[in-house]
């Protein structure tokens, strides 16, 4: 499924790094932080996308703590991640699902900003790394347009869009 994803930035990726050897007991660890804004079932249009995307301003984003989910809509469980606060980023989401709708599960009032740092495991090992941790704000300068089936970024998107 393709997406338009927040490029994690690299403090975003050495709290992830600082984190690794506590990551070990999970099943699989990710390598390559990600940034969810909006999944589509069906690539939009590079018209379509400028529109709703036309005069977004740069925004701010927050890591604060680490969270998971118990069940998640797929894949295996728990799902270890870093949470993010952005209403910036709200704001987005929820025009572009205005306009293309929502991944059933995922997206619109389900949609919760996460950076994932692993999955599958045990669910007590996720409760003994959730909590706040020192924040780090961030602003989101541009938006990846990115290909699932070749797993690559096609394009970047500077902001204000």
């Amino acid at each position: 499924m393709d997406s338009l994803n927040v490029p994690v930035p690299g403090r975003i990726r050495r709290v992830a790094a600082d984190r690794r050897p506590e990551l070990a007991v999970f099943d699989s660890v990710r390598e390559d932080p990600s940034l969810v804004c909006k999944r589509f079932e069906r690539p939009p249009g590079k018209r379509a996308l400028a529109t709703v995307l036309a005069g977004t301003p740069a925004f701010e984003a927050r890591v604060t703590a680490i969270d998971f989910f118990a069940e998640p809509t797929s894949g295996p469980a728990p799902v270890l991640y870093l949470t993010v606060e952005s209403p910036g980023l709200y704001d987005l989401h929820g025009r572009l699902v205005e306009r293309f709708g929502a991944v059933s599960g995922l997206e619109g009032d389900d949609y919760v900003p996460h950076v994932t740092l692993a999955r599958g495991g045990a669910v007590a090992d996720a409760e003994r790394l959730a909590g706040p941790i020192e924040s780090v704000t961030w602003t989101v300068p541009r938006l990846l347009a990115w290909n699932a089936e070749h797993r690559v970024p096609e394009r970047e998107i500077p902001l204000p869009a």
